[in-house]
């Protein structure tokens, strides 16, 4: 495989990078302490989620960052599609266990599961709907952002604050995604790509500290 000859496409796969580095890490540094049995479901289902996020920031950097054949491209981005379909669904699983209880989050999981793949193979079929599973996306953050909200105001979960600035900054990150005519110069070019993959890893980093003072505070 050759390197890229694009100077944004080059920072869009240097901030993947980034992303993987950061889900990686807050990954391994959750499994560093040891939990009850609760309180580790829910960080299997966190680090399921982070872990998917991880995985599509890969498989983004090779796909930004080399030159490919236009069929190894599309499988990339087919496989980067499903990750992020999983992440979501285990993203919506953790949500739950917060607002409601580790037992809801189980009987919710598989359904979700089934819903996030589901969507995924939707836009397989049909790519051109892909912005369906962007409303299940979005969706997802705003019932993130509410829930953890409500739960940083009435005090019911430690690190909930952040939890929620944490969504919020991802929701940011989205809508900056989609608005393909941004750039920016910092000694490097980053075009909307390369800016999305800063900010999220920002936001990333927030629901990451938020979910360790939240697991603290149990």
């Amino acid at each position: 495989m050759k390197w890229i000859d694009d100077s944004a496409e080059q920072t869009a796969a240097v901030t993947d990078l980034i992303l993987v580095f950061v889900a990686g890490g807050g990954i391994f540094f959750l499994h560093r302490t040891g939990w009850n049995e609760s309180e580790l479901l829910k960080v299997h289902i966190w680090s399921g989620a982070i872990g998917f996020i991880g995985v599509a920031a890969a498989l983004g950097a090779v796909a930004h960052g080399f030159i490919l054949s236009r069929r190894v491209h599309l499988r990339l981005w087919q496989a980067l599609n499903m990750a992020l379909a999983l992440a979501v669904s285990l993203f919506v699983a953790g949500v739950v266990y917060d607002m409601w209880s580790p037992a809801a989050s189980l009987r919710t999981l598989p359904l979700l599961l089934i819903t996030g793949f589901g969507f995924y193979l939707v836009t397989l079929r049909f790519p051109g709907i892909f912005f369906i599973f962007t409303v299940y996306a979005v969706l997802a953050l705003l019932f993130a952002f509410g829930a953890y909200t409500l739960l940083a105001l009435h005090g019911a979960l430690k690190g909930a604050g952040f939890m929620a600035a944490g969504v919020l900054i991802s929701i940011v990150a989205a809508a900056l995604q989609a608005k393909k005519s941004a750039v920016l110069t910092l000694i490097w070019k980053f075009d909307h790509n390369g800016i999305y993959h800063l900010v999220q890893a920002v936001g990333l980093l927030f629901l990451l500290d938020g979910l360790r003072r939240s697991l603290l505070g149990g």
